[in-house]
């Protein structure tokens, strides 16, 4: 596997695992994250890409023709629709790829985000309805999920690697 795609709601875990693997393999793994690029507010999405999700369809399908053109292993993270991803990877004819969802339960996540992050204006229905709306756009799909519940970050990091194998 060259490329492993992290996708999943704020507070599973996806940029706290990706720096976790590039602190200890950045000799054999780069490491991109989708909001490298900026968020604009979502009026600018909407003025410019017609939605917030035109928007997010539109970066994901430029970051996979970045993506498709690199040769070494890569691990990319981001909030991004595993459609979006599938539709990309697709339109690029990639094939050497996995899209894992990382997740946690909703105790976790509001515990993350309030407390480790400073940011509980994010633990709110809204961040609860779109993890659950990813989960099961997952499982529908058949994408690995990994629960970082009751993993610590170097167990949650070290499963992440496996992908690559």
């Amino acid at each position: 596997m060259s490329l492993v795609i992290l996708t999943g709601a704020s507070g599973a875990g996806k940029t706290a695992i990706a720096r976790a693997v590039v602190e200890r393999h950045a000799d054999a793994v780069s490491v991109l994250h989708f909001d490298s690029i900026g968020v604009p507010s979502t009026a600018e999405m909407i003025a410019q890409y017609g939605s917030a999700e035109g928007w997010q369809r539109a970066k994901t399908i430029e970051w996979l023709a970045k993506l498709s053109a690199m040769s070494r292993k890569t691990l990319f993270e981001g909030q991004v629709r595993i459609a979006f991803l599938g539709e990309a990877a697709r339109l690029y004819g990639l094939s050497d790829y996995r899209i894992v969802l990382v997740d946690c339960d909703d105790e976790t996540r509001a515990r993350r985000l309030s407390l480790d992050r400073g940011q509980p204006e994010l633990a709110n229905p809204t961040m609860f309805d779109w993890a659950r709306y990813l989960r099961l756009e997952a499982v529908k799909g058949g994408y690995p999920v990994l629960d970082t519940t009751l993993l610590s970050l170097e167990e949650s990091a070290e499963r992440v690697l496996r992908y690559f194998e």
